[in-house]
């Protein structure tokens, strides 16, 4: 458990710091947020065809109203937690690769989620923009870290548990459960 604490604080201390370096951001932080701007207007046209992207800005052309996707709001930090958290817990090679790709997927649709979501109620009322802004989406797209971490790590129990035999029932008479006898 040691172990773990300290690669993961390694791992995001060293990671947060890169993810600081400008060169970082022009050459991936950026495209990606752009990117995601995209690909929430993508979405928001099928029901809203006054939605577009400009950049990093979801924005609606017939309300002049735009959210601007921020560090922190990209799922970029997000995901920088759950790879530390996979990386620093004792798994395979192969069960953290499918734990990365899976894990990202999932944190960044929830963050699609929330863009949209943010960009709807922003619309509507921004009292509750800011408070799901600041609050409710920070601590559910930290939730959805944990709780797609916690699946991971229960699929490689139950994948460890599987390769080793100990999946099997227990044998009838060992104690382990209970016992029919005739009469």
């Amino acid at each position: 458990m040691v172990r773990f604490f300290f690669v993961f604080l390694g791992l995001q201390l060293t990671l947060f710091g890169l993810n600081m370096l400008s060169w970082v951001q022009k050459h991936l932080v950026e495209p990606w947020t752009a990117l995601l701007a995209q690909i929430c207007a993508f979405l928001v046209t099928w029901f809203d065809k006054s939605a577009v992207a400009e950049g990093k800005v979801l924005w609606n052309h017939a309300t002049n109203f735009g959210v601007s996707i921020e560090a922190g709001c990209n799922g970029i930090e997000a995901c920088i937690v759950l790879f530390a958290a996979i990386m620093a817990f004792p798994s395979s090679w192969r069960h953290k690769l499918i734990g990365l790709v899976l894990g990202f997927i999932a944190v960044q649709a929830v963050n699609i989620v929330r863009v949209i979501s943010l960009f709807y109620l922003g619309q509507w009322n921004m009292t509750a923009f800011n408070f799901a802004h600041e609050y409710l989406w920070q601590a559910l797209i930290m939730l959805d870290v944990l709780v797609v971490w916690l699946v991971w790590v229960r699929a490689g129990q139950r994948a460890k548990r599987a390769d080793d035999g100990s999946d099997a029932p227990p044998p009838s008479g060992s104690g382990a459960g209970p016992t029919l006898a005739a009469a």
